[in-house]
């Protein structure tokens, strides 16, 4: 599963964030063309490269016109949902701005409508955050982790006056998350970064088990001496672990297609990446029997999953959920039986062994080839899986 992890020992802020994508190979003319969808003023991302600390990092700056307006989240959601950005970009910012609003009608003991943004709901902030969005989407993120949180210490000049580092905002943004606080002054955790990284990340700990793509560095606004002021992002490949993991679930009721149709489309579906699919009998209006059909997918195919099923099927409308599924922890070992080489998968909690699986394509091929039962198989490669378990065991 392809993994973001945010090493945030230098906290994070909404260009920092943008910075780090950028390093790590987000192209930045995609990405203004992306955010220009938006359809706000005009803006501008200036890229360049400095040092921090001797670390070699991006800094990203956004630069807009002057503005006076305070926005409310139905401002936001406005310009977000009306913009022609893919469905799984403007549901990812949209959950960021609504969690930021949550925390600041907390602070403030209002009803979250009535949350005027303030320094965050000014336009860079909408830049930074959906661009963010925008910059997972390209990277093909599928899972996200953080570091515990470094928040920084002192005192930093907010809309409402001076207040403590973490600011008021952060700290419930933080809320349930591990944060730490040493000796260097100033504000390491900003409201956006904390919205963010707050809002899709699910852990907080070292860095998970990986094998390492990628690694960027988003440069903040202030130079320490010998503390390198970045956020450090780190791309790779982690396996599926037991735990749970978020998903788009699709589903569509259809009571005029033909069956045909229906049997292509689930083939289409896992082709294109589809993690499950089926079909349900089921009665609609006018006592008409029909099919709903579901898929299970990454969040990040969602629209590519949508898109088929429009494309293929007459319905008009999709449902779209997002669920949560527990998994064991998977790996696929390789058995010798009388009828050759069998690769077996198995379901693990630990070091225990919960299910195990013969290869039905292995299985099938071995059967045809030896003009044996397709059991018979089955039961040979799952007779050497036990005896080489065994013998694993007793060593």
């Amino acid at each position: 599963m392809r993994t973001l992890y945010f090493d945030c020992f230098a906290g994070a802020s909404g260009n920092m964030i943008l910075g780090a994508l950028i390093a790590l190979g987000v192209d930045r003319g995609k990405l203004v063309a992306e955010l220009q969808k938006l359809e706000i003023a005009d803006f501008d991302l200036k890229v360049e490269t400095v040092n921090r600390s001797g670390i070699a990092s991006t800094y990203v700056d956004v630069r807009i016109a002057p503005e006076h307006s305070h926005r409310h989240l139905d401002d936001i959601e406005r310009i977000i949902s009306g913009s022609s950005l893919s469905g799984r970009v403007k549901e990812r910012a949209i959950s960021i701005f609504t969690r930021l609003a949550e925390a600041e009608a907390r602070v403030h003991g209002i009803d979250v409508r009535k949350v005027h943004f303030h320094e965050v709901g000014a336009l860079d902030a909408i830049i930074d955050v959906v661009g963010a969005c925008i910059g997972f989407e390209l990277l093909g993120i599928e899972a996200f982790a953080c570091s515990k949180i470094h928040v920084g210490s002192g005192f930093v000049d907010i809309a409402h006056g001076k207040f403590p580092v973490p600011p008021p905002a952060v700290t419930e943004l933080l809320a349930g998350i591990p944060i730490y606080s040493t000796e260097i002054a100033g504000e390491l955790m900003t409201p956006t970064g904390a919205a963010i990284i707050s809002t899709v990340c699910d852990t907080y700990d070292k860095i998970p088990e990986m094998t390492v793509e990628q690694t960027g560095y988003g440069a903040g606004t202030r130079n320490y001496e010998k503390f390198p002021n970045v956020l450090r992002v780190i791309v790779g490949e982690t396996s599926v672990r037991h735990g749970s993991a978020r998903l788009a679930l699709l589903e569509t009721n259809i009571d005029d297609a033909s069956p045909q149709i229906l049997g292509y489309v689930m083939e289409k579906a896992f082709q294109t990446g589809a993690l499950d699919a089926w079909f349900t009998p089921i009665q609609m209006k006018k006592n008409r029997p029909a099919t709903m059909l579901s898929i299970l997918c990454e969040e990040s195919q969602l629209d590519e999953m949508s898109e088929l099923i429009y494309a293929e099927t007459t319905t008009i409308g999709i449902r779209q959920t997002s669920v949560e599924r527990s998994c064991l922890e998977r790996d696929i070992v390789t058995v010798n039986c009388e009828f050759g080489i069998i690769d077996v998968k198995i379901a693990r909690v630990g070091d225990r062994v919960i299910n195990a699986m013969p290869e039905y394509e292995h299985v099938r091929r071995a059967a045809i080839e030896h003009d044996v039962p397709f059991k018979v198989v089955a039961s040979a490669a799952m007779s050497a899986f036990d005896k080489e378990n065994a013998v694993a065991a007793s060593t």
